[in-house]
C-alpha cells in the first residue's frame, strides 16, 4: 500500500498521489495537462486548452442548482524543482517520492508539489464528486505559474463565463487571502575580464544547508541568501586570498532564495591553509549571525581538477564582488498600515558566470506599483555604477484588496458557522494569478485559500494532513452554499 492511501478524503489524496507520478515542472506540464484532459473525457466533461497550454474543463450544475451563477475554481499545473545536493533524482522522468511523518506529508529530499498539487487533486476528484451540491463549475488549469505567472498571461479574454473566483494556491488554514503584490525580474549582464594564469591548484568554496524557501513568503523570515554569504567570504578574505576567481554560481529559480553557492578559485599551495582558516572564522560569525534561523548553515573548501576556464582578473573578480554585496536582498519596507505584511522587496536569486559575463537575476516585488519601479531603478543605477548592462522585462499586475467582496462576506460566514471562528483575512507578498486574471476579466470576484503547507520552493516542504480535510470539508460546503 502506498504512503497516501490511508489518508482523508481518499478522493482528493487518491489524485494527489497520481499527480506526484507524472513530472510536471514549469515548462514541462504537458503530461499532466493531458492527464488533466483524459480525466474529464472519462466523466464526459468537456474541456479546452489555449495556446498557452492553460486548461479549462466545465461541469455542470448539480440538478436544481442550474441558476445559480458559474463558479470558477482555479490551480496552477507546474510545480518548483528544488532538491537537495546530496540526492539522485531527475524532475523530468523521476515521480515524487512522497511520506507520511507524524501528521505531514513530504517528499523524500525533493520538493513536494503540494504547492499547487493539493488544488489540483481537490478539482480533480470535484470532477467525479457527485455527492456535493453545486452551481455551473469551470475549473481553470494554468501552466508556468511559478516561473512568472506566463500561463495566466496567456488566458484569453472569453475564456471563461463566471465573474467569481475561489483560488487554491494559499497556504494556511483558516485563511483567506483577498490581495497580493506584483512583481518583475531584472537582469544584470556584468563584463567579465579573463587572463592566463600559472597557478594550478584549484580550489572549490561551497556555502551549503541554507533553508532557502519562497522569495515572497520566506523574505522577511531572516533566513541567510547564501550567494551574499559566499561573497562575503571572498570579499573579506584579506590581502592575497582567496587568489583567482575562476567562476561563483548559486541560486536556481528567481522566486527561491539561494540555498547554496560556491566558487572555482585558483590558488597558491601555500595560501591554502590561511584560506582554511578564514573560512572557518567566517562560518563561526555567520552561525551567531544566522544561527537561530539556518541550523545547518555549513561550508567546504576542497581541492578539484583545474578547470580549463581561465580566471578573472583581479580588478573583474573584485568587480563581481562588489556587486553582490551592493545588490539588495531582502525586505526593503513594510506594510505602512497592515500589520506584518511585507510592502517591498528584492531578492538577489540567480548568479551565474560563463566565460565573458557574469549573468544576476534578482525579483522585485510589491504591492504598489510606485515601490516596484523605485526597486527597479535602484537596480539599474547600481548596474550602472558597475559597469554592467540590466533588462528589465515587463512584471506582472498585483491584486488590491476589496474587503467590500461579496464572495469574501459569504466565506467569512460560512467559515464561522462551519468552524465556530472567524477566519483570518491576508494581503501576501507572493505572487498570485489573482492579479493578472482580475486584470483580464474586469468584474472577477475573486478569494485564495487552502490548506497549510510549510516551506514550498525548499525540499522541506510539507503538507498538513488534517488542513487538507478541513480544506476539503470548507469547499465542498462553500460549493453547495453559493447562490
Amino acid at each position: 500500500m502506498s504512503a497516501l492511501s490511508e489518508l482523508k478524503p481518499a478522493g482528493l489524496w487518491k489524485h494527489f498521489e497520481a499527480i506526484l507520478m507524472i513530472p510536471h515542472g514549469s515548462g514541462n506540464e504537458k503530461a499532466l495537462a493531458e492527464h488533466v484532459v483524459a480525466h474529464a473525457k472519462r466523466l464526459g466533461l468537456s474541456s479546452s486548452k489555449d495556446k498557452a497550454g492553460n486548461v479549462v474543463v466545465r461541469k455542470p450544475a448539480s440538478a436544481g442548482r442550474e441558476g445559480v451563477a458559474p463558479t470558477v475554481l482555479q490551480g496552477h499545473l507546474d510545480m518548483v524543482c528544488e532538491k537537495n545536493s546530496d540526492v539522485q533524482h531527475d524532475f523530468l522522468k523521476d515521480p515524487i517520492q512522497a511520506v507520511v511523518d507524524k501528521g505531514w506529508v513530504h517528499a523524500v529530499g525533493t520538493t513536494l508539489g503540494a504547492d499547487n498539487g493539493i488544488a489540483l487533486a481537490a478539482c480533480l476528484a470535484l470532477m467525479e464528486e457527485s455527492a456535493v451540491a453545486h452551481g455551473p463549475l469551470e475549473f481553470l488549469f494554468t501552466v508556468d505559474e511559478e516561473t512568472g505567472l506566463n500561463g495566466a498571461r496567456g488566458i484569453q479574454p472569453g475564456a471563461l463565463k463566471g465573474r467569481r473566483l475561489l483560488n487554491l494556491d494559499s497556504e494556511e488554514e483558516g485563511t483567506f487571502t483577498i490581495g497580493c503584490a506584483g512583481g518583475a525580474d531584472s537582469e544584470i549582464s556584468l563584463p567579465l575580464a579573463r587572463k592566463a594564469s600559472r597557478l594550478k591548484t584549484a580550489c572549490r568554496l561551497k556555502i551549503f544547508g541554507l533553508r532557502g524557501g519562497h522569495s515572497g513568503i520566506d523574505i522577511n523570515a531572516g533566513r541567510a541568501n547564501a550567494l551574499k554569504l559566499l561573497a562575503r567570504t571572498l570579499r573579506s578574505a584579506g590581502p592575497g586570498l582567496p587568489g583567482e576567481i575562476i567562476s561563483i554560481e548559486g541560486g536556481n529559480k528567481h522566486n527561491a532564495i539561494p540555498r547554496e553557492a560556491w566558487a572555482d578559485l585558483l590558488m597558491a599551495p601555500a595560501k591554502i591553509p590561511s584560506f582554511r582558516a578564514h573560512l572557518d572564522k567566517t562560518l563561526a560569525a555567520f552561525r551567531t549571525e544566522f544561527g537561530t534561523v539556518e541550523k545547518d548553515l555549513t561550508g567546504s573548501f576542497e581541492e578539484i581538477s583545474r578547470p580549463k576556464l581561465e580566471p578573472m582578473t583581479s580588478a573583474s573578480g573584485e568587480r563581481l564582488l562588489d556587486l553582490l554585496l551592493a545588490c539588495p536582498h531582502g525586505v526593503q519596507r513594510m506594510h505602512p498600515e497592515i500589520a506584518g505584511l511585507v510592502e517591498t522587496s528584492n531578492n538577489l536569486a540567480i548568479l551565474r558566470t560563463p566565460k565573458a559575463k557574469a549573468h544576476i537575476v534578482c525579483s522585485s516585488r510589491s504591492p504598489v506599483a510606485a515601490a516596484l519601479e523605485g526597486v527597479r531603478l535602484s537596480l539599474k543605477s547600481l548596474a550602472r555604477l558597475a559597469g554592467a548592462k540590466i533588462s528589465q522585462p515587463a512584471g506582472y499586475p498585483g491584486w488590491a484588496p476589496n474587503l467590500s467582496s461579496t464572495i469574501l462576506g459569504t466565506l467569512k460566514e460560512l467559515h464561522k458557522k462551519v468552524y465556530g471562528r472567524e477566519a483570518e483575512i491576508v494581503a501576501i507578498h507572493a505572487g498570485l494569478e489573482c492579479g493578472i486574471i482580475g486584470e483580464k476579466f474586469p468584474g472577477m470576484d475573486m478569494i485564495s485559500f487552502g490548506p497549510t503547507i510549510v516551506h514550498p520552493h525548499s525540499p522541506e516542504e510539507g503538507v498538513e494532513i488534517a488542513s487538507v480535510e478541513h480544506f476539503w470539508t470548507f469547499l465542498t460546503t462553500v460549493l453547495s452554499s453559493l447562490t
